[in-house]
């Protein structure tokens, strides 16, 4: 499998040169030569694969031989190596609950595929690597953790000041080693620009090895495949495909799940569930991708006004067939928080901000749509988001085991401003 860029202003490349590049060298996104169609077999007899190898057969194309089986059936297997439930909320309704990996969000599975690739493609490598990475939230906190301790390689991770929980923030700035945090005065969009611009300068790019982990990665963005199809493993209503929201803030999750349904998954329909920050309803009604400047809520992962991975999704679909299979949905700070508090009273279900989000969305479709069903991409533990959660539940939440011994650790951060010279020159000053 090859992969061009969606500039295509670049040479094509394997599925190695993709993942260690991140991102093209006309700052375009890669995307696969080829669509690979996912075997009938599997979807119609999925209850009989185990995880590790639905995952392997869904790879296994974007891969090629990049990797021989034994290291991509070694790296699947400790990528899918905890649960993915998918837990009914309501007759209608369900929760795929993403948040059971070492950092609690939906990121630990594309973050541990990517590090591990990585980690195989540079093992002889005698140059360290930076690992650059912005992050809205979860990203992060799933990179720092799939990258620790990995020898040659350095990871700084960009995020924006006070606009991360706390349990994110101490993912992000409290382990040490090899992992750095850079605490940005701006928003996620300043980060993720300070990024690219890191990547398009030939001049930094020849003194420094540096790749990307954010969604642009392919390496990161394919893998998250594969909890799609954990889920239709577990759908009970097999002649009835299901209505799927997922929270989406840089779209890298449901373009994988879009990706997913366009080479053989099973999907009625997708709906983009978005904050305020909301370009995907503008797009839909008008045509017109139209980013705005993010502002901050409580769903903080996606404060983000000018996604990266719609490109991809366009990619995938032309306008006038896109509008009948995807729709966006606007919710706003006070509705997320009456719905967390609905859906607890009324279930007894816990969501945190994003799933929430995702809840309410998906709710209103199915209202105008009676008869059909679907779940809910739930993207993070509640315990990151203890004060919206708090505030309407009056439940305290206890800090999951994976992350109590981050309660007693001391913040280590560098502060900067959202300007590019601030973070070349102290990437400079790393070598």
């Amino acid at each position: 499998m090859n992969y061009y860029s969606l500039n295509r202003q670049s040479p094509v490349v394997s599925f190695r040169e993709a993942a260690i590049k991140g991102q093209a060298p006309d700052k375009g996104l890669y995307f696969p030569e080829t669509l690979p169609s996912v075997d009938k077999e599997l979807i119609e007899n999925i209850e009989q694969f185990s995880n590790e190898e639905i995952a392997l057969r869904v790879i296994r194309p974007y891969v090629g031989d990049c990797i021989p089986e034994n290291e991509l059936q070694r790296i699947v297997s400790e990528t899918v190596s905890f649960p993915v439930p998918l837990v009914k909320v309501t007759e209608d309704m369900y929760s795929l609950e993403l948040f059971h990996g070492p950092t609690l969000a939906f990121k630990d599975t594309g973050a541990r595929f990517m590090s591990r690739c990585l980690g195989y493609f540079l093992r002889n490598e005698t140059k360290k690597v930076t690992v650059l990475v912005a992050t809205s939230g979860d990203t992060g906190g799933a990179v720092a953790s799939g990258f620790y301790g990995v020898e040659g390689v350095e990871v700084v991770i960009l995020y924006p000041s006070g606009k991360v929980s706390p349990v994110q923030e101490k993912q992000l700035t409290t382990l040490g080693k090899n992992i750095r945090a850079l605490e940005v005065n701006g928003s996620f969009d300043d980060c993720q620009r300070l990024v690219k611009q890191a990547f398009a300068d030939e001049e930094l790019n020849r003194q420094l090895f540096l790749t990307s982990a954010n969604s642009i990665n392919v390496a990161r963005w394919l893998p998250q495949q594969f909890y799609y199809f954990f889920a239709w493993k577990q759908w009970p209503y097999r002649e009835a495909p299901p209505v799927i929201a997922v929270p989406s803030g840089n779209f890298g999750n449901i373009c994988a799940g879009i990706l997913a349904a366009r080479t053989g998954l099973p999907v009625n329909h997708f709906i983009a569930a978005c904050n305020v920050n909301d370009i995907a309803s503008h797009y839909l009604s008008t045509g017109e991708l139209k980013p705005k400047q993010a502002v901050s809520t409580l769903s903080n992962a996606m404060d983000v006004g000018h996604p990266s991975n719609f490109v991809r999704i366009l990619e995938l679909f032309g306008y006038d067939e896109l509008k009948d299979f995807l729709s966006a949905a606007t919710i706003t700070d006070e509705e997320t928080l009456q719905t967390i508090g609905s859906v607890y009273n009324q279930y007894g279900y816990l969501c945190d901000p994003h799933g929430a989000v995702g809840f309410l969305a998906l709710q209103r479709y199915l209202e105008s749509h009676p008869g059909q069903r679907g779940w809910v991409a739930e993207t993070a533990h509640p315990v990151k988001f203890p004060e919206a959660v708090e505030k309407v539940t009056g439940k305290t939440i206890e800090w999951p085991e994976a992350v109590k011994d981050l309660v007693g650790r001391s913040k280590n951060s560098v502060e900067m401003e959202p300007e590019y010279d601030a973070l070349r020159t102290w990437l400079l000053s790393q070598i």
